[in-house]
């Protein structure tokens, strides 16, 4: 079983709050990405107002090596919006 951590990237946080931070974050992350080699996404779990899915993805970092990263995606919604997501993950250089 992988040893998922939290916040284990540079420059991210364990959890981002706030829809301006959440774009943000997705901003910096596709600016970061050179090639994405493939992805796949679970069906999401359902708990109450949280959501978890867990994400695989095949890619290269600009300046980096190819690698694999398995994420598990945590959301916690309120009044029919994401209000904070969570993430945590492992990266396994190819």
């Amino acid at each position: 079983m992988p040893n998922f951590a939290a916040g284990s990237i540079t420059g991210f946080e364990k959890e981002t709050k706030g829809l301006v931070a959440i774009l943000e974050k997705g901003k910096k992350v596709e600016s970061m990405v050179e090639t994405t080699h493939g992805c796949n996404v679970s069906d999401p779990l359902v708990a109450g107002n949280v959501i978890a899915l867990s994400l695989n993805v095949d890619s290269t970092i600009k300046g980096k090596e190819r690698s694999t990263m398995s994420e598990m995606c945590v959301y916690k919604v309120k009044d029919g919006k994401i209000i904070t997501e969570e993430f945590f993950m492992q990266l396994t250089l190819q």
